[in-house]
């Protein structure tokens, strides 16, 4: 079981980012994301009615405090995605050992008591680039790919097309 803790959503700068964080983390197999920063209903509901539409039992939380929500994880595996960690390529095995693993990634500058709570900081480029990308090559590393064959049951099914775009009612 993988879940993802987005650090300090921002209103009005962040909701894109913090909807394709959970875009991603929703199609490539985590379950749950919690987000913390300023609260926002308007992104759990969009997030929420994309998992009812489109299927599958992600679901989304908004935790007042990461740090408290990061201790509580005692049985958890912590990985915080970060340019400055430890090389994916190097540690991925160890991970997918871990059947519970909390996926930090950030926003604004990351406090350091984060990089001190996590089991690994992991780094996928040593670059900096977008946490959605971190996000999305961590979770294809760790699932090795097999989480583009997932299925998920919704109300609705996007059918691949050469050109234009196939979306049929199920049921």
């Amino acid at each position: 079981m993988i879940q993802i803790l987005r650090l300090s959503h921002r209103l009005r700068r962040d909701i894109r980012v913090s909807t394709h964080v959970a875009l991603s983390s929703r199609a490539l197999g985590a379950s749950k994301l919690y987000y913390s920063g300023q609260h926002d209903s308007s992104y759990e509901d969009s997030v929420n009615k994309i998992s009812k539409r489109f299927g599958g039992q992600f679901t989304i939380e908004y935790v007042k405090d990461p740090i408290a929500l990061i201790k509580s994880k005692k049985d958890y595996f912590i990985v915080h995605l970060t340019v400055y960690g430890l090389q994916i390529q190097k540690e991925i095995q160890k991970i997918r050992k871990k059947k519970k693993i909390l996926v930090i990634v950030g926003s604004e500058k990351v406090p350091p008591e984060i990089y001190n709570l996590a089991d690994v900081n992991l780094s996928v480029s040593s670059q900096p680039h977008s946490e959605i990308s971190s996000l999305a090559i961590f979770l294809h590393e760790y699932y090795e790919g097999k989480e583009l064959e997932k299925k998920f049951k919704g109300k609705v099914e996007i059918k691949p097309s050469k050109i234009g775009k196939k979306v049929v009612k199920i049921g």
